[in-house]
């Protein structure tokens, strides 16, 4: 990978290249896109003017999946730039176009950069020739990748008249407002350029003063593991907005991102550089195991399985030598497990602070850790300094109440908060989702765990549910630790902690729930639907839909089908994926493989796959038409079909029926 020159800032900034609105009219990003010269000049006038007047609706949502679509991810070096926006919505941005089109600036909507924590996505915006974002919002991990990588981003459109003018930005215009760590990364040019300064004693994060206060889980989980000095770890209090590092127990990175992050970690600090403390670093070959199954013609033609199957090599051999444990692939066919699923079954702690290089990190919040997803410059770091970046985050707490139908499965409730107007405005950008509540703590670990997972499908930082005597009782039985040491992690809220909005959702009233295509926060009842929607392909899989207690839930739809004589739908293929080798032989012992089977399922060896595009379940058409229990459904993410997200339940229900259906006739 060729330096990016991270050099440290100018105090003013100009942008001297044109800019493109990303508007939801694709066509208008059609004439931005052809046009040239005046033409271009006309038409970037009519636009800023039409925003000005708020005649102008811009596109919201845009997913790191439609920056670089998971086959773009394959390069990590200045490649990226020329496929910068290849997936969005309409096929509106085709190779080369935005590189050779000379612009400066992008604009869009509210929640620029959700979905997952990709570096590769501002890295192509930068590498294509982009020097500013511009959003109403943006991202939590996305916004972080970008300061990382001296991308500049902002949500004030003023900027857009001051630039067009021609004027010379001011570099604290896109400071105001950040932490004083983000500050200074941003005026250092980058994350790495920042981290050199500050282990040469050139720089310094501020001292936390925060008095003693209640504090959330959270709270306590950073206060007990904020970096001091060499040798001191742990402060008595923070509070949110607080800027400090703090120290990860647990870092890990699969295939798609380790050989960026390796590369990033060998330019910034030397090719003889060791990770510290790798017995704590964990590495993950799940991604892209079944890529060769699903991958097209045309990408086969461009060689891009030759690169994935290079992404593998290149992280075993960073592995191997700097003495990480790899999860890799197990000779039953598949992977050891989806790293998610590992994390939980194998690694993560109560009390631990667990970084990885996945938006779905924040999972492992279900055993009352906190953990979250960053990007491959943040990795590299950590690999060396072992601590993570914190901007002490507000918290959201839900509490349940009543006890949810036998109908109504976790991912329901998930959907049902999604939909909720506080997180379908990005008021949830940045947050912890804390759950509670009488009922939660009769429900499974696993069916908790989809709760934590899908919080970063919010916007948020993690989700997190205080650990108990089920959490204790998982931990021991999957590992044999002792009780009491396990224990000496449980963190608690104070009973007067402070927190951003507090909701109680009432469980009674949740129905089966579907997501329409296009965003996890599109969530309705389904007997709200207001036609039918006839299916092809039905999965059930990844790390959210991939666990124990979803074959339960699977086997038991599907058992009920046979009973009545009934088989997966003609015309309809059900997939069945496990999240783990564990979760596979749990199938297997309780003999749902032969359920599964005689249903008409197929099975699916551990991996990820249709939920990224990189495996079977994917859609091939833009016709067909998926209901699915994973986690999230932005445009082109598992294929170009419409994708539905529902519970494990309605998934096998809906496979049974041929079409999107409540599962109570088949949990009688």
């Amino acid at each position: 990978m060729s330096s990016l020159g991270f050099a440290k800032r100018p105090h003013g900034v100009k942008f001297d290249g044109r800019i493109l609105f990303l508007t939801e009219d694709t066509s208008i990003i059609r004439r931005q896109l052809e046009a040239s010269g005046d033409e271009a000049k006309r038409i970037e006038d009519e636009l800023a003017e039409a925003l000005a007047s708020d005649d102008l609706p811009l596109m919201s949502n845009i997913s790191t999946d439609e920056i670089t679509p998971g086959w773009v991810c394959f390069y990590y070096d200045e490649t990226l730039g020329q496929y910068v926006f290849v997936g969005m919505r309409d096929g509106a941005v085709k190779k080369d176009e935005v590189k050779q089109g000379g612009f400066a600036v992008v604009v869009s909507g509210l929640s620029k950069g959700c979905g997952s924590s990709r570096e590769t996505a501002p890295y192509a915006e930068k590498w294509a020739g982009i020097q500013l974002v511009i959003a109403k919002s943006i991202e939590k991990i996305y916004g972080q990748n970008s300061q990382n990588i001296g991308l500049l981003t902002s949500t004030d459109f003023g900027l857009i008249g001051r630039i067009r003018r021609g004027e010379e930005i001011a570099l604290d215009e896109f400071t105001k407002g950040l932490d004083p760590i983000s500050q200074s990364i941003v005026e250092h040019g980058g994350l790495f350029n920042y981290n050199k300064a500050r282990l040469a004693g050139e720089v310094s994060p501020p001292p936390l003063a925060t008095l003693p206060r209640p504090m959330n889980i959270v709270e306590k989980i950073i206060a007990r593991h904020a970096f001091v000095k060499a040798g001191s770890v742990g402060v008595e209090s923070v509070k949110p907005g607080d800027a400090l590092f703090a120290v990860a127990d647990v870092r890990f990175s699969h295939e798609y991102v380790t050989p960026m992050a390796a590369s990033l970690f060998v330019q910034g600090l030397g090719p003889d550089a060791q990770v510290t403390e790798p017995e704590s670093v964990f590495a993950f070959r799940d991604h892209l195991t079944f890529l060769g199954k699903v991958m097209s013609p045309k990408h086969r033609e461009m060689g891009l399985l030759e690169k994935a199957e290079g992404l593998a090599t290149t992280q075993e051999s960073f592995t191997d030598k700097q003495g990480i444990k790899l999860y890799g692939e197990n000779p039953e066919g598949g992977s050891e497990a989806i790293c998610h699923n590992a994390v939980v079954e194998d690694l993560a702690l109560p009390g631990q602070i667990v970084i990885g290089t996945d938006s779905h990190t924040c999972m492992a919040g279900v055993l009352g850790c906190f953990a979250f997803g960053v990007g491959s410059t943040d990795m590299a770091n950590a690999w060396f300094t072992k601590d993570i970046r914190i901007r002490v985050p507000e918290t959201v707490r839900y509490v349940f109440k009543g006890k949810k139908r036998a109908d109504v499965a976790a991912k329901d409730v998930m959907l049902y908060i999604l939909a909720s107007e506080y997180m379908k405005s990005s008021k949830g950008i940045g947050k912890v989702l804390e759950f509670a509540g009488d009922d939660l703590m009769n429900w499974s670990m696993d069916e908790r765990a989809t709760l934590t997972n899908m919080a970063v499908e919010a916007g948020g930082t993690t989700g997190i549910i205080e650990p108990d005597e089920a959490t204790l009782a998982y931990v021991v039985t999957m590992r044999g630790l002792d009780a009491e040491t396990v224990r000496q992690g449980f963190i608690y809220s104070d009973a007067d902690a402070e927190y951003a909005a507090t909701f109680e959702i009432d469980l009674d009233e949740i129905r089966p729930m579907v997501a329409l295509p296009g965003d996890p926060r599109n969530g309705i009842p389904i007997d709200q639907l207001t036609e039918e929607v006839r299916i092809d392909a039905a999965y059930g899989g990844s790390c959210t839909g991939g666990k124990m207690a979803d074959m339960d839930m699977y086997a038991r739809v599907l058992q009920n089908a046979l009973e009545r004589g009934k088989r997966v739908a003609p015309g309809v293929h059900l997939y069945l994926q496990f999240g783990s080798q564990k979760i596979k032989q749990y199938a297997r012992s309780k003999g749902y493989i032969e359920i599964f089977t005689e249903a008409g399922a197929e099975l699916i060896d551990p991996s990820c796959g249709a939920c990224i595009n990189a495996g079977p379940g994917a859609s091939k058409t833009a016709e067909t038409v998926t209901v699915s229990a994973q986690n999230r459904n932005f445009p082109g993410r598992s294929g170009p079909g419409k994708l539905y997200l529902a519970s494990p339940y309605v998934v096998a229900a809906s496979a049974i029926a041929g079409k999107i259906v409540v599962p109570d006739e088949f949990l009688n």
